[in-house]
């Protein structure tokens, strides 16, 4: 006889209860939902911490370039032109630098990589053998190193080498061009802020106003920058602001000598 006011079975209450994915926190691939799973992040970071660095380098070599020039004369039009070719100068420079180092990097990953193809053609079997090893030195058992190295080199063979014995991402090469254009238009943003700080204001504010902004700025630089490399805050902003403040003191210095001397 069946009881209809008895309860149900423990086994059938907890079938019936909603069961909770156990995707919320981590998917089925093991990435975490809260941290960034990107295959080009670390070339994002690299690129931000590059136009960081390179506006960085702009306030400071303007800086110190308008400060020094402000200490031997009070002419607005003299450090206007100090401070724009100053400002075209370092960036021009930055631009070429970063253009012949990064394509010369690109040649080199090329390079590498042709080699690797010529290899991966001629003797397929050593090269099974290479990637066997390498992954055997990360930790990985000889057998199942073995059996990842078969199904890397069975997807992309080039790919797996590039990655795991050069280091390199073959569809991700640096390009000169847009290094250069980044550290162009960083030095050139980072620049305007000291020359519109020493050019704008009234005389009796000018050099005051040019060390605050400059100082503000170089420990907002300090911060970005230890954010992106997870580094300690205060000792990169301490090196940022002592180190602007060193330019500008020097610089100063110098400038007031000259102009006190009339040369």
């Amino acid at each position: 006889m069946n009881d209809d006011t008895g309860t149900r079975p423990a086994a059938d209450t907890a079938s019936a209860a909603p069961q909770q994915p156990a995707e919320d926190a981590e998917d089925r691939t093991g990435k975490h939902a809260g941290e960034p799973h990107h295959d080009d992040l670390g070339t994002r970071l690299n690129w931000l911490r590059a136009a960081v660095l390179g506006a960085n380098d702009g306030i400071v070599s303007t800086a110190g370039l308008v400060v020094g020039v402000a200490g031997a004369t009070d002419s607005r039009s003299a450090l206007l032109t100090a401070g724009l070719a100053g400002l075209m100068a370092g960036s021009l420079s930055m631009a070429a630098g970063e253009y012949v180092s990064v394509s010369t990097q690109r040649d080199s990953e090329q390079a590498a990589l042709a080699l690797e193809r010529e290899e991966l053609a001629a003797t397929p079997q050593a090269e099974l053998e290479e990637l066997t090893g390498l992954l055997q030195d990360q930790g990985i058992s000889h057998d199942l190193a073995r059996e990842v190295a078969r199904q890397l080199t069975a997807r992309d063979a080039l790919g797996a080498h590039a990655r795991v014995e050069l280091g390199i991402n073959p569809d991700e090469l640096a390009n000169p061009w847009h290094a250069a254009w980044a550290s162009f238009i960083s030095f050139t943003v980072g620049a305007l802020l000291p020359l519109l700080a020493i050019v704008l204001p009234a005389e009796s504010w000018r050099l005051g106003v040019t060390v605050v902004s400059v100082l503000a700025a170089l420990v907002g630089c300090g911060w970005v920058s230890a954010r992106l490399g997870s580094a300690p805050v205060r000792p990169a902003i301490i090196r940022n602001a002592a180190g602007g403040a060193l330019a500008m003191g020097v610089t100063y210095a110098v400038g007031a000598l000259l102009g006190a001397a009339g040369v």
